[in-house]
């Protein structure tokens, strides 16, 4: 006989058990689930910390056509702290010479217009070297829009084209500016200590050379948006330039989607890399010619420079990578490169996989390309048709400017799509391919471009340009968790130039005053 209750004491105690048991089971579930995504965390991290982008598992050329998740990103290098307009009480005078070639020069510019708010200085317009390399006498007034430049930098600096005549004594005098080399990647303190003196010891500082001469990672926001508002709004190209770009763009559009490719396969780049051994023996007396006579000594080996990446990617290395992504030979492409060393030997290999290749001068034969078709004008129309290309590929951008500033500036323009061959993860893939070993040839390039970062928004980590990654510090969220990445206010041009109005209302009442007090002691 069961003692009553002894039954469901015994099923309450079971159930108890089952309870603990699936408990358990639960909490090894979780511990598991967080073990999982800590390992996804981690190997987000190692990935570049990507923001806002979808981690890729496959490649597909459709979606490739259109630009990356933006992760609500956007856009913007208005300022977003208090920001008083340029004083009227400025410290001198500011030349600088911009030296390398167009795309080294802008950036230079975009240094200039920063060190001279940092100084509280009147920029002069700045000096474009026609250097040897590029031949070409073309000056700011040549390429860029000076009207728009100087309004559109109205709430940052003042700008004049020339340093003005004063009146001392009776005569009428030029201020000689004092020349000074400014030391590479000088930091904000240099310039608001050794050349501001200076600056007001002579009313004004010729800085010269200008390429690299002010530090590119400033631990100020507000600094940085500066340089992305000169960059990417007040550097605009002349209209026949602007013109001439879209008239090249519509053209390649007539037959839909078409990418750019910025071919780095040229005799200073190959000089620079040391990467010879590819080349004929009468080529590369050529390369070694040029290199020791433009560069540093430097022992360089072909197989070890080749092994970690530190050759361009040839011509046809670059279609093979665009095979293995699924592209087919009806892409249109747009080569935007000066003239290819060892000409169409390495071509043909290429022009066999794409035979859609384009240049300015095929799309648009104009004598006024032809006639500058290295000088900065060719460099100009190839940055704005490479710009406004639906794919951007450079195939060397350690230290190419043009490829640099391009993808800093194509992230700036809506986060539209660009394929960064990583040549150190490419090199072993590329010598087994050359030796033989082509079995699973196209999957291990895929492999090694899915790690690679399409276009979006993603942590800037050094080496990695400010010029070439402006995220965050020019890019804002409607909606952001950190209170830091809020967009600025619409009416935020209202502001500025409310605050310009009243700096001069104050000067003019200043101005009044003063004139007043002088005709008061006169009497």
């Amino acid at each position: 006989m069961r003692r009553p209750g002894f039954h469901h004491r015994q099923h309450g105690k079971a159930a108890g058990g089952a309870v603990k048991g699936m408990l358990g089971r639960l909490s090894i579930a979780v511990a598991v689930l967080m073990i999982c995504t800590v390992s996804l965390l981690i190997k987000f991290t190692s990935n570049g910390g990507t923001t806002g982008s979808v981690h890729r598992s496959q490649i597909n050329v459709e979606e490739l056509w259109r630009s990356p998740d933006s992760g609500g990103w956007k856009p913007s290098s208005a300022p977003r702290s208090e920001w008083p307009p340029p004083s009227s009480e400025s410290n001198g005078y500011l030349r600088v010479r911009c030296n390398g070639g167009l795309n080294q020069q802008r950036t230079a510019i975009c240094n200039a217009v920063l060190a001279a708010r940092i100084m509280n200085a009147t920029l002069v317009l700045p000096e474009l070297d026609a250097n040897s390399f590029w031949h070409d006498d073309n000056g700011f007034h040549g390429i860029y829009d000076v009207e728009h430049f100087i309004k559109a930098l109205r709430y940052d600096v003042h700008i004049v084209e020339s340093i003005p005549e004063i009146r001392k004594n009776g005569k009428t005098k030029k201020i000689k500016a004092l020349q000074i080399r400014p030391p590479r990647d000088a930091s904000v303190s240099w310039y608001t200590t050794e050349a501001l003196k200076k600056m007001k010891e002579h009313g004004a500082i010729y800085l010269t050379p200008f390429s690299h001469r002010l530090a590119e990672e400033i631990d100020n926001a507000e600094y940085q948006r500066l340089r992305c508002r000169v960059n990417y709004h007040a550097l605009r190209f002349k209209p026949q330039i602007m013109k001439l770009s879209q008239s090249i763009v519509d053209k390649l559009r007539t037959q839909g989607h078409f990418m750019s490719i910025h071919l780095r396969f040229e005799m200073d780049m190959l000089a620079f890399a040391g990467c010879f051994d590819i080349f004929t023996p009468a080529e590369q007396k050529i390369l070694k010619k040029y290199r020791a006579e433009n560069f540093a000594p430097k022992k360089l080996v072909y197989n070890e420079r080749r092994a970690i990446g530190k050759c361009p990617l040839t011509p046809e290395e670059v279609g093979l990578i665009l095979r293995a992504l699924g592209f087919d030979n009806s892409t249109r492409i747009y080569l935007a490169a000066g003239e290819l060393f060892g000409g169409e030997r390495f071509m043909k290999p290429f022009r066999s996989l794409f035979p859609h290749l384009e240049n300015h001068n095929s799309v648009e034969p104009t004598d006024e390309l032809a006639g500058n078709n290295q000088g900065l004008l060719g460099s100009a129309v190839d940055y704005m048709v490479c710009l406004l290309s639906d794919i951007f590929m450079p195939t060397y951008d350690g230290p190419s400017n043009f490829a640099n500033n391009l993808l800093g500036h194509r992230l700036y323009y809506g986060f539209r799509t660009t394929l960064r061959p990583d040549r150190k993860g490419l090199a072993p893939i590329f010598i087994d391919h050359e030796n033989g070993k082509t079995a699973g040839f196209e999957e291990a390039v895929r492999k090694v471009m899915l790690n690679t970062n399409f276009g979006g928004p993603h942590k800037r980590i050094p080496p990695e340009s400010f010029y070439t990654n402006p995220w965050p510090e020019c890019f804002c969220q409607m909606s952001p968790k950190n209170p830091a990445d809020k967009c600025p206010p619409k009416n935020v041009l209202e502001i500025l130039n409310n605050q310009l109005e009243n700096e001069m209302i104050n000067d003019l009442e200043s101005l009044n005053l003063s004139n007043s007090t002088g005709s008061v002691e006169e009497r």
